[in-house]
């Protein structure tokens, strides 16, 4: 009996067509998220100036960070500057006091 049902199974299986592939109905993308932002709107109001204020706060940390490691850069830029010609000073006069 369930060597029947089995080869029975495997039969239909080996007549099916390809599958269609497929694809969501026209404008089902659209309506979920209008749904999608009509319940974030009606579950809690604050969300859409919490994500405003978020946003804004990260974009401050970023400018913020930005500057601070560009100062920090010019820095040491200047300090590696001013060793390096002190360096190659020395060794200028190094060699000049030999000859």
């Amino acid at each position: 009996m369930k060597d029947q049902k089995i080869d029975r199974l495997l039969r239909s299986a080996a007549q099916a067509s390809e599958e269609v592939p497929v694809s969501m109905p026209f404008g089902f993308d659209t309506r979920v998220v209008a749904l999608w932002r009509a319940s974030a709107i009606k579950a809690n109001g604050l969300t859409p100036p919490l994500l405003r204020r978020v946003a804004l706060l990260s974009a401050a940390v970023i400018v913020i960070s930005t500057v601070a490691a560009v100062r920090e850069a010019r820095q040491n830029r200047e300090q590696l500057g001013d060793s390096l010609s002190n360096e190659f000073a020395i060794a200028d006069s190094a060699i000049q006091d030999e000859v």
